[in-house]
């Protein structure tokens, strides 16, 4: 007996042990990058960690790091917000009537495609140097893989919930509202997840090219601005930048609205 719950001890997974394991992943690729950059001694090329992690606690002290990521989120929230409704709108045209279905289908096959960032030129014809070619690319990136999935999600719906809807007298958008919705959140909020990543790319990536806006700029003109100046320390500071903000939606904020929806819901499992 004493055996078979040592066993099922052994077997059962530690808490915590994933942590660990991605804390000494990291360990090791700053180890890597340290030694890398001490022995290329190159500032010009490759600065260590330690010349990067300098750089970064001197702008975010001084403030310019902060102001320029705030500037990049609030521009990527509206235009992230926007593409969300747009795909929504879509995805419920889609579900409810047969021409929505087929329009989302071309639009998408037409579309998704088609990368955001070659909207560019049409984008500063259309909206000039400022926060609407921005917004505009960023709604492109957003509203098809979120319509995708959202869709998807609605197709994956089994028919005795649409049934259960259609007995109450539920039809039309209430029936997708109150049954398609929250039956297919885990798409939608795997969509919201896959929109996000196209959508903070995009916008760094616009940023590099056209990233001044009223005399400011966001994270990707910081760091196109420091390779101007050749200032290599805070270009690597700028992307630790980039990176840490995406660590932070995606391990700490998603994950939170995850363990409190889908998985609570026991709609996923950890």
């Amino acid at each position: 007996m004493s055996s078979m719950r040592t066993m099922a001890l052994a077997a059962r997974p530690v808490r915590g042990a994933p942590i660990f394991r991605k804390i000494a992943i990291l360990l090791a690729i700053g180890l890597i990058w340290e030694g890398y950059g001490r022995w290329l001694n190159d500032d010009l090329i490759f600065p260590t960690l330690l010349q990067t992690l300098h750089s970064f606690a001197g702008g975010t002290v001084s403030g310019v790091i902060p102001r320029r990521a705030g500037y990049s989120l609030m521009i990527l929230l509206q235009g992230y917000a926007i593409g969300i409704v747009l795909a929504m709108l879509l995805a419920g045209l889609a579900a409810t009537t047969r021409i929505g279905a087929d329009l989302l289908d071309l639009l998408c096959a037409l579309l998704n495609p088609l990368p955001a960032i070659a909207l560019l030129p049409l984008a500063l014809m259309w909206f000039g140097l400022g926060n609407g070619s921005l917004v505009f690319v960023l709604v492109h990136s957003v509203v098809w893989p979120m319509a995708l999935n959202v869709h998807s999600g609605f197709r994956a719906v089994s028919p005795t919930l649409r049934m259960v809807g259609h007995n109450y007298g539920l039809r039309g958008w209430r029936h997708t509202a109150a049954i398609l919705v929250p039956a297919a959140f885990p798409s939608l909020l795997a969509g919201l997840k896959i929109g996000w990543a196209f959508a903070w790319r995009t916008l760094i990536a616009a940023e590099l090219v056209f990233g001044v806006s009223s005399g400011s700029g966001g994270l990707g003109w910081f760091i196109y601005e420091r390779k101007n100046q050749l200032d290599i320390g805070s270009v690597f500071a700028g992307l630790l930048g980039v990176i840490l903000i995406g660590l932070i939606v995606e391990g700490v904020l998603f994950r939170w609205v995850e363990n409190r929806t889908v998985r609570r819901w026991g709609m996923q499992t950890a």
